[in-house]
């Protein structure tokens, strides 16, 4: 792997080339080894097509794809990149003819196209999916269904316990039980499907099933539109960024589309058109993994493979050994920091501070929040100021677009809207049902937040010199039904009296008069 010079930002592309599909990431990384994606790129190839009864690449498949990788070369390098990784998966793995495909990829498309094997594919889209959900101690099951082979993986957050890549590819099972079929597929060849599955699957699930993880996540253009599918025509909404599916709601769409010509199926709602021809054999795929592992809802992601490779990359070239020991969450919420260039020691110490407050609120009955909610609180914290990158001036209002768009892995979008809101309340207004920010949240998320941004707003001020004088900070209760906030530190008096300013805020929520007491004893209070 090439070295760099990480004391400058450098563009790299990261291209997968699949049976289906070629996908694009262009990223941006930066000296303080936080990214920025410049743009993703994706484009139906059907590199497989006609592939599997001979094992031999078809001329007008390379013909396309030779043509969108080297469009993807182009536009790679027009955005500076100094570095191209690009890896092809199961229809090169598998074909006879793989080196005068890779020959005419490097003349033609000036492409070193490396293969991997399948478990290096399974590998690598583990750590595409796994690092940008939130799985704490629990074990996950994560299927990715290609157009040649279906990937398949347990692990945890940080480490796999078992991968597989099966045959059982969208293209691949299409071509061996479906060729050109235009009709409805009868319940007897769908059955026929499943059983090739399960005969498939059946080492893969057997290992499995003793690490007894239901949680489950599928990648893929298949899982994306099932997902779709059930959004639009079973719930009669649009499909969310983060959809799941159950078992009865994929029977359901697997009913519809087995019952519809090809034709017909193209038009179904929420359907990639150009997938409607394999969609039953990767849905079959899909249901039988399910029914076997016993899992009744899948998530849907939309990272993978290419996304692994950009984890794999940063984590040999670029990024802090510290930050492998990092959770998902927290990496998101550094990296965003950083592009932003915050003030890290800052935000550091105020989201310190917050959760000390936290804790001393809950011990003296002043809220009933747990540990979920003392988190969002670290994270709104260490995220408070990061409006200012585009200027000081409504930086609350900044930062909460930023934090509600910038796609912070980990979160789901509850969490999302709770650290954004809070973000924003950090100073000045106390949120009322006319800031639409608040509004739009449910009754226990509004009840969040207007605890979580009083503690974010005394924290703040204690730090408001960023000098860290304030040390520790706690409420106690006294016998006058004062709420006392004894400050430790050196010479604070900034910080003290910024913390005044909160006075009718904590009063308002907790109701009681806030006494703020230093270390020197000096009561701040008439």
């Amino acid at each position: 792997m090439p070295s760099h010079n990480t004391s400058t930002d450098h563009v790299i592309g990261f291209l997968d080339l699949g049976t289906n599909s070629a996908r694009l990431l262009l990223v941006r990384i930066n000296p303080n080894h936080a990214y920025t994606v410049i743009t993703q790129q994706k484009e139906t190839v059907r590199l497989g097509e006609g592939e599997f009864d001979e094992n031999t690449l078809q001329p007008e498949a390379m013909e396309r794809t030779i043509l969108v990788c080297r469009k993807f070369g182009e536009l790679a390098r027009a955005s500076g990149a100094g570095e191209i990784i690009a890896v092809a998966t199961s229809a090169v793995r598998d074909a006879t003819n793989q080196r005068e495909f890779l020959e005419r990829l490097n003349a033609e498309a000036q492409l070193d196209m490396r293969v991997i094997s399948g478990r290096e594919e399974a590998r690598l889209i583990y750590q595409g999916v796994a690092s940008g959900v939130h799985l704490g101690n629990k074990n996950a099951l994560f299927i990715d269904i290609g157009g040649g082979s279906a990937e398949v993986i347990v692990g945890n957050q940080h480490a796999y316990h078992d991968l597989d890549s099966l045959k059982l590819g969208a293209i691949r099972l299409t071509m061996l039980f479906m060729p050109g079929e235009t009709g409805p597929i009868s319940p007897a060849r769908y059955a026929a499907l499943q059983q090739h599955v399960r005969s498939t699957a059946v080492r893969f699930v057997q290992r499995a099933r003793p690490f007894d993880a239901h949680l489950a996540f599928g990648s893929s253009g298949t899982v994306e539109n099932l997902t779709s599918i059930a959004a639009r025509v079973i719930h009669n909404r649009r499909p969310l960024r983060h959809e799941t599916l159950t078992q009865p709601e994929l029977r359901e769409v697997v009913s519809l589309l087995c019952a519809l010509p090809l034709e017909e199926r193209r038009k179904v709602p929420g359907i990639n058109p150009d997938r409607a021809d394999i969609i039953i054999a990767g849905a079959a795929v899909l249901e039988t993994l399910m029914q076997e592992l016993k899992l009744p809802v899948i998530h849907a992601s939309d990272r993978g493979l290419r996304d692994g490779l950009l984890v794999d990359y940063l984590l040999r070239t670029e990024a802090l050994p510290a930050m492998k020991e990092l959770s998902v969450r927290a990496q998101s919420v550094l990296r965003l920091g950083r592009i932003c260039n915050f003030d890290e020691r800052h935000a550091a110490h105020v989201a310190q501070l917050a959760m000390t407050l936290f804790d001393s609120a809950r011990e003296c009955k002043l809220h009933h929040l747990g540990s979920w909610e003392r988190e969002l609180l670290g994270w709104a914290a260490q995220l408070h100021d990061i409006g200012t990158f585009l200027s000081y001036a409504n930086h609350h209002a900044h930062g909460y677009y930023f934090i509600r768009n910038a796609d912070l892995l980990g979160f789901d979008q509850m969490e999302l809207s709770i650290i954004a809101a809070t973000a924003y309340f950090h100073r000045k207004v106390f949120p009322r049902q006319r800031h639409p920010e608040f509004a739009q949240l449910d009754d226990r998320a509004q009840q969040i937040v207007r605890v979580l941004c009083v503690l974010l707003r005394i924290a703040e001020s204690l730090d408001r010199s960023h000098a860290g004088l304030v040390e520790t900070a706690r409420f106690r209760l006294d016998g006058n039904k004062r709420l006392l906030l004894d400050v430790g530190g050196q010479d604070c008096q900034l910080e003290l009296w910024g913390v005044k300013a909160h006075e009718s805020a904590v009063e308002k929520l907790f109701g009681r008069k806030l006494v703020v007491e230093d270390g020197f004893r000096q009561d701040l209070q008439d």
